[in-house]
């Protein structure tokens, strides 16, 4: 039997969100610490950065796949595996995960109990593949982790031009099947920007998409069909996104072209 505080809120910590079987243990101030660094973890916390820990409650009916070197803790009669079947299979996940950003052996947990996972300051968000038909490509470095029955690959441009324009690179990451996808955004949940696009066209520019579904064609073209209009409209190439599907934009995460407001002297 097991018991644990965990899932009971404190002054310290407590569960913000849930999809599946995971949960989102959120650290809302961080108490320890010295005298010398109290003044900025105060404002850290007020600003949203706080450390966070995703926990996962399996029951034995399926398994949990996480990035190498995630955990924490396993809390039961848990039992961990590789997904590696072989030399050829690793260096095939090995080169996979050269394009990627991700790790080349993804461990596998399965059995009756708790799996935690260690602390982030980065933004934790939970994706049912069921909401996506069944298929998500998301940006390199994502991933954290997913049920069992979610297959993880390795999706290419389908031109090279959108590859290279797009500055989304040749691979992508993409996570099909069923079941639940735990990510780390560069933003938090409540700045994302979702679209559904219903047989229809959205053009972005950036590459300030962080995930979409996989029957999105994605292309990179001029914003005007004519180079004169280009000019004068000060804007290049574009990021568009074509069919039906949805989007997650993080408009905020790259703002260093944002401008600032006047400040008068």
């Amino acid at each position: 039997m097991i018991r644990t505080n965990l899932f009971k809120p404190t002054n310290s910590h407590k569960i913000t969100a849930r999809k599946g079987d995971f949960y989102l243990l959120e650290y809302e101030k961080d108490v320890s610490v010295n005298p010398e660094n109290a003044q900025q973890a105060f404002f850290a916390a007020k600003m949203n950065i706080r450390k966070r820990q995703v926990i996962a409650k399996l029951d034995g009916s399926h398994g949990v796949v996480t990035q190498a070197g995630a955990m924490q803790m396993m809390i039961g009669q848990l039992h961990v595996i590789t997904n590696i079947k072989g030399a050829g299979d690793l260096m095939k996940k090995y080169v996979n995960s050269k394009f990627t950003g991700e790790t080349a052996i993804k461990p596998r947990y399965t059995g009756v109990g708790l799996l935690v996972l260690e602390p982030t300051y980065r933004y934790i968000i939970f994706e049912d593949l069921e909401d996506w038909d069944g298929s998500i490509v998301i940006e390199d470095g994502m991933f954290l982790a997913c049920d069992d029955t979610v297959q993880i690959r390795i999706t290419s441009r389908s031109s090279l031009s959108s590859a290279v324009f797009g500055e989304e690179g040749l691979f992508n990451t993409s996570l099909r099947g069923r079941g639940v996808a735990v990510l780390e955004s560069p933003v938090p949940p409540e700045e994302l920007i979702v679209v559904e696009l219903e047989n229809d066209t959205i053009k972005i520019d950036g590459n300030m998409a962080i995930a979409w579904s996989d029957n999105l064609e994605f292309t990179v073209e001029s914003v005007s069909p004519a180079l004169v209009g280009s000019q004068i409209s000060q804007e290049g190439l574009v990021n568009v996104y074509r069919g039906t599907g949805r989007i997650l934009i993080a408009p905020v995460a790259c703002n260093h072209g944002i401008s600032l407001p006047d400040i008068e002297e």
